[in-house]
């Protein structure tokens, strides 16, 4: 990778907020002295496991997508959770893309189905970092409870080799991606807005602001 790379995967952004102080408190526990893969792996885990996995409050308004703003919450969907990951690696000093990709055969698949109203999960969120020389591909979504709720084991990751989904749930098959977006050095917002508005016109049609779920965009 070039220094002109390496720049431009770990600088912060208006939404990875890189040197904000709840980046610092965020990697403060944080074993510097460990290698880059293990500080890696440390924080996939305090991210996969610090925030309860909720995907039926969406916010795709860059204001809302702040990793300060998400860092308050203590529950969050994959694309704020992938934010938060990516943005305490970079200030670890490891690089990080986000990528987004669409899956079908979702966890809470049913409830989110009805709310969505159709199989596809637009823009599901995951990250890449830069270790030892090498891309890997990781996805801090599902915490230990919502995986256990759904008859599936957490997601590890071992800082060498990707980890996206479950593909499988005992014989049958689990979690499959349709399609990747690409991988970016911050959150393309429009491109999301854009994506599910073609997905899910209804969302932007109607207001949705209730306790069970509630959606947000970019006006148009």
């Amino acid at each position: 990778m070039t220094s002109e790379e390496q720049e431009q995967f770990l600088k912060a952004t208006p939404i990875l907020e890189v040197n904000h102080e709840s980046t610092q408190h965020l990697i403060a526990d944080i074993d510097l002295s460990n290698a880059k893969k293990q500080q890696a792996i440390d924080l996939y885990l305090k991210v996969r496991d610090g925030f309860i996995y909720n995907p039926y409050h969406l916010d795709l308004r860059p204001e809302k997508l702040k990793s300060s703003v998400v860092m308050q919450k203590n529950r969050a969907w994959c694309v704020e959770k992938s934010i938060v990951l990516a943005t305490g690696l970079r200030a670890l000093g490891i690089p990080s893309k986000l990528g987004y990709g669409i899956v079908v055969n979702h966890i809470g698949v049913e409830k989110l189905t009805a709310a969505l109203k159709r199989e596809e999960i637009v823009f599901h969120g995951y990250v890449s970092a830069y270790i030892d020389g090498k891309w890997v591909k990781s996805t801090p979504a599902f915490d230990p409870l919502i995986c256990k709720l759904s008859g599936v084991e957490p997601l590890d990751w071992d800082g060498e080799n990707d980890s996206l989904f479950q593909a499988y749930k005992g014989d049958q098959k689990f979690m499959e991606y349709k399609h990747f977006y690409g991988e970016f050095d911050d959150v393309p917002v429009e491109l999301m807005n854009a994506e599910m508005k073609k997905y899910y016109p209804h969302l932007f049609e109607n207001e949705y602001n209730s306790r069970n779920f509630s959606f947000f965009h970019l006006e148009s």
